[in-house]
């Protein structure tokens, strides 16, 4: 597990962007029984993390015409069962982080996976999750 004093500046990038941070399963179950749609940032100590994935989601977010209902975020080798309850509502997927989820009712309809994200821009991430608001938001 990472050191605290790693994660939670990383952490903070998104909570201050309006995510609410999950820690447990039962708070990952309670955001994705949510109606409408909800945006799972996996977030990670990754470089490609802090380079593409938290910026280019950040800025998705507040540049898209459609958003996603719910912002949520949970963070690998840190919010371990989060992460866990996660990574089994997103089978068949392998686990992936940093990886970006969008659900619609529960159901997962996106899905950036780490390898979709290393060596790309932040803004090439954050077209492709305009696209998607567009198409499921």
């Amino acid at each position: 597990m990472y050191p605290a004093e790693i994660v939670l500046p990383m952490k903070a990038e998104l909570t201050d962007n309006g995510f609410q941070d999950l820690t447990t399963a039962e708070e990952i179950d309670n955001a994705l029984a949510q109606k409408g749609t909800t945006l799972v940032m996996i977030n990670s100590v990754c470089g490609c993390s802090a380079g593409s994935a938290r910026p280019g989601t950040v800025f998705a977010v507040k540049n898209s015409e459609k958003k996603p209902d719910h912002l949520v975020t949970t963070f690998a080798g840190f919010d371990v069962e989060a992460i866990n309850r996660l990574r089994q509502l997103l089978l068949p997927y392998p686990p992936s982080s940093p990886a970006i989820a969008l659900f619609k009712d529960g159901q997962l309809v996106h899905f950036v996976e780490r390898h979709q994200i290393e060596g790309r821009p932040a803004a090439l991430i954050a077209a492709n999750l305009e696209g998607a608001f567009a198409e499921f938001c």
